[in-house]
């Protein structure tokens, strides 16, 4: 018996059988197209470059970077880096060895990524690109102001040193391209040269501190590695 002689009802359901199958055909045929061409277009990953292994050479089991541009910002992530140590040394059991962490020092931060020795020798200059006076003298700071627990309430890090953040296992990204600007604006007011004011306070970092390319940069190159960002 031909299709043609069979009863309206029965041809229906022959029909819709049909369209059923070619249906999961076609389905299936999709499937196996888009898994072809994900296998020929491989899964996006960013470049890697030498300047930047030094992000990967703690194994550590969480990463984390603060991006900091102003003093006040500073502040709190130096803040905010003692507690994340602690916490999860209390809380979660996880040691200071297990924490990769970065504060990457930018724009109007870079000057607290250089020592005591460059803040007495040119506080003026640094202050006023750090766009912040000492809080006490309502002057050009002397020393680096998130060094000392001089401060305390006075400073968003509440007394808590980028040393004693610094012994825990933080580390400090240095915008270089801050630094030859604050170099620029010693050598101006002192009669100096650049690059001879880029070289000593490049020479003059605090604990844990190096310099980078541009903090922008190390900011993405950080995340692209696993760090998480906090921004303040």
């Amino acid at each position: 018996m031909g299709q043609d002689s069979l009863p309206s009802a029965q041809r229906r359901s022959f029909l819709t059988r049909m369209n059923t199958g070619l249906a999961s055909m076609a389905a299936m045929a999709g499937v196996a197209m888009a898994q072809e061409q994900a296998a020929a277009s491989p899964r996006w990953e960013p470049e890697r470059h030498d300047k930047d292994e030094w992000l990967d050479k703690n194994r550590a089991k969480h990463r984390v970077v603060f991006d900091t541009i102003v003093s006040e910002g500073l502040g709190n992530a130096i803040f905010f880096v003692n507690n994340f140590f602690h916490t999860n040394r209390t809380d979660y059991g996880v040691p200071g060895d297990d924490l990769a962490v970065v504060i990457v020092m930018r724009h109007n931060t870079a000057p607290f990524g250089l020592n005591d020795a460059m803040w007495a020798k040119y506080g003026e200059q640094l202050s006023a690109r750090a766009e912040q006076q000492d809080p006490k003298t309502k002057q050009a700071a002397k020393v680096n102001i998130y060094n000392t627990t001089a401060y305390r309430a006075l400073l968003t890090n509440r007394g808590v040193t980028i040393d004693a953040v610094a012994k825990l296992g933080a580390q400090f990204a240095v915008c270089q391209l801050s630094t030859r600007a604050v170099a620029s604006e010693i050598a101006k007011a002192t009669g100096g040269k650049t690059d001879e004011v880029f070289a000593e306070i490049s020479a003059n970092l605090i604990t844990n501190g190096r310099l980078v390319p541009a903090g922008v940069v190390t900011v993405t190159r950080a995340q692209e590695r696993g760090y998480s960002l906090v921004s303040i």
